[in-house]
């Protein structure tokens, strides 16, 4: 890997990290607000990440 495709990709490394902090911060915000208004409850949010993980991932990886 050449100096200037090493420059690219760490410049796509910082755009992935700010998109994914962006990503981050939008979600919590979405859920605070879910869980404040009452259409969602804490234990609701943590069975549906549970549930997702299960399915989008091999059992090997689940213990």
């Amino acid at each position: 890997m050449n100096p200037m495709d090493q420059v690219n990709l760490i410049g796509k490394l910082a755009d992935l990290k700010s998109q994914q902090y962006d990503s981050l911060l939008l979600l919590s915000a979405l859920t605070d607000l879910l869980i404040e208004k009452g259409l969602l409850t804490q234990a609701e949010l943590q069975a549906r990440i549970a549930s997702l993980d299960a399915d989008a991932l091999p059992e090997r990886f689940h213990g």
